[in-house]
């Protein structure tokens, strides 16, 4: 994997960051006309649109501001690393990769720090990071840039049309889920994304030996998360007492996971392992 990337580079600031918006050949407009994208080149603001059923879905798409930078990010290199979930083809992931090595599902990377963090230090390992929160795209894409991660790829929409519609059976080495919504209350349970039915569709995506890992700092989710995977007969726990797992030392310490650990709250981690098909 090369060390640099063939990028046209942006303005920097004294910070290592873009300085404006306004790169040469670069437009970012603050005013837009009724029903003009946000970003014409960048993410689609539902990919997917009408096309599959409605169903509960176990994310919300956060509204938050997006920087300079990371419009800027979204404009130029989208296009590059960017992938829309509109489940009308099968992704090739050497294509897409542009090599043939292992690749792991991140759904959820907030806005990207351990996710370039992980493939900065690993990076033989494909990275498909999937979210639905704009500035955390538009960072990720700045991060992956400026550390010249030529081994992410940032993915824009529902996971599970990713899973279902987008990728080959047995395609991918890995599923990292870490700090998904715990969906508190008893009455938005349904919408974990931990549950049987998510399970049972990742499998047939993951390769034998593929591990699942799962991170939350909210005891009741994952004390219901070890007894999904635990009762999954595609699953087997990689601990021998049946338990919860270290944090491994490929998994950041993330900001918001030490100002939790400051609080008190207690983080589990979850490594499971995909067994070969079997007879039921």
């Amino acid at each position: 994997m090369s060390d640099s990337l063939d990028l046209p580079d942006a303005p920097r600031s004294a910070s290592g960051g873009p300085s404006s918006p306004h790169a040469p050949g670069v437009s970012v407009r603050h005013g837009r006309d009724r029903g003009e994208p946000r970003f014409p080149d960048g993410p689609r603001a539902d990919p997917a649109g009408s096309h599959f059923e409605r169903r509960i879905r176990s994310f919300q798409p956060r509204r938050s501001r997006v920087t300079a930078g990371q419009a800027e990010a979204l404009q130029r290199l989208w296009p590059l690393w960017g992938l829309d979930i509109d489940g009308q083809r099968v992704i090739d992931l050497a294509e897409l990769f542009g090599n043939d090595g292992p690749v792991v599902l991140e759904i959820g990377f907030g806005m990207g720090e351990a996710t370039a963090q992980m493939a900065a230090e690993d990076p033989g390992t494909n990275i498909l990071a999937v979210d639905v929160h704009t500035p955390g795209q538009g960072n990720l894409l700045n991060l992956a840039h400026r550390d010249g991660l030529s081994n992410i790829r940032v993915g824009n929409g529902d996971a599970i049309i990713l899973l279902r519609e987008m990728l080959a059976p047995g395609s991918l080495d890995g599923l990292r889920v870490y700090f998904p919504d715990p969906w508190p209350k008893k009455r938005h349970h349904k919408r974990r994304l931990i549950q049987p039915e998510f399970l049972t569709l990742a499998a047939t995506r993951l390769k034998p030996g593929a591990i699942v890992h799962c991170a939350t700092d909210w005891e009741p989710y994952a004390e219901q998360m070890l007894d999904v995977l635990t009762a999954h007969p595609d699953f087997e726990n990689t601990r021998a007492d049946g338990g919860f797992a270290p944090r491994p030392a490929f998994r950041p310490l993330t900001r918001f996971e030490g100002q939790g650990l400051d609080k008190g709250h207690v983080v589990n981690d979850l490594l499971f392992r995909r067994v070969p098909h079997r007879d039921r």
